[in-house]
């Protein structure tokens, strides 16, 4: 919903720490920050497919709205 709601101002970062093996994906649009952090391989191979469509969504030429709802 925060990429949707202004997807020129949203950023998206994604950070891997190995030397504790912990994945950070922060996403912020300057007012709200949303940060998610995990050790656990499974949340990792989540994060990752959900950054993966973000990232999709981000290069697309169709209308965002459409596809963020499949």
């Amino acid at each position: 919903k925060l990429y949707l709601a202004d997807p020129m101002k949203a950023r998206v970062v994604l950070k891997y720490r190995h030397s504790d093996g912990s994945l950070c994906i922060k996403v912020t649009d300057d007012l709200v920050c949303l940060v998610y952090r995990t050790d656990q391989a499974q949340d990792v191979k989540k994060i990752e497919k959900f950054h993966s469509q973000l990232m999709r969504l981000m290069v697309a030429k169709e209308s965002r709205s459409v596809a963020m709802e499949t």
